[in-house]
């Protein structure tokens, strides 16, 4: 028996020593930023492939822009974004990104742009994305002071969930919602975002009518965001 415990004393101790435990070692803290930044683009059936192809080359842009660039690095930006259609539908295509740096910015517009292009023909459920959309929040790895779902579509809700009680919970957490109405069909859209989608502290809502002005107003509201201006 005496052999057997000096045995495994001397085996104990020839372990290296990052196989044993370190006494005080604290473990690493969550890493935080300024914003975790959701964005939503509409893959319903109302957004044909070249409009979704649209959607996301805006998006690229916006991130590409210096300036953007500048003031997502300056924060500390936690972003993914999503596709949406109808109820339980949604289906990330850039997973969660740090952008730390305006290199950082770059990159995910270079992630944008390679990311898969997925049709849906299915209806438009605003309420359920903003719900599914919420889970999202704490899934990256990071904690951070605001959360925000940036949602872009051409199209109202008519399946899933009321967008508006979905969004009345997503702010009750401390969520904001903001939204990017894109005026090719319905030109009373934004005033529909303004009462049914957009909640939470300095949400706010924005239009654009073709491409050149989509991607304005996206730059416009992306730095909106970061900044939390009311």
């Amino acid at each position: 028996m005496l052999k057997r415990l000096l045995f495994l004393v001397l085996l104990l101790a020839s372990l290296p020593a990052a196989a044993q435990p370190v006494p005080g070692r604290k473990p690493q803290p969550t890493p935080s930023v300024g914003l975790e930044l959701v964005l939503l683009v509409d893959g319903s059936a109302s957004i044909t492939v070249g409009d979704l192809e649209f959607q996301l080359r805006g998006h690229a842009a916006a991130f590409a822009d210096p300036e953007v660039a500048e003031a997502l690095a300056a924060r500390g930006v936690a972003v993914t974004l999503a596709a949406f259609s109808g109820p339980k539908s949604l289906h990330v295509l850039v997973p969660w990104t740090v952008i730390s740096s305006p290199e950082d910015s770059q990159a995910f517009a270079g992630r944008i742009l390679a990311a898969p292009r997925e049709g849906r023909a299915d209806s438009t459920a605003i309420g359920s994305a903003i719900e599914e959309a919420a889970r999202l929040f704490g899934t990256g790895g990071v904690r951070s002071e605001r959360q925000v779902i940036d949602l872009v579509a051409n199209g109202f809700s008519n399946a899933g969930v009321d967008p508006a009680q979905a969004r009345d919970r997503a702010a009750a957490r401390g969520i904001t919602i903001n939204a990017l109405a894109i005026l090719d069909e319905f030109p009373w859209l934004e005033e529909y975002f303004a009462e049914n989608v957009i909640g939470g502290a300095n949400c706010f809502t924005r239009s654009a009518l073709d491409r050149e002005t989509f991607v304005a107003a996206l730059r416009q509201k992306l730095v909106l965001e970061v900044a939390a201006l009311p």
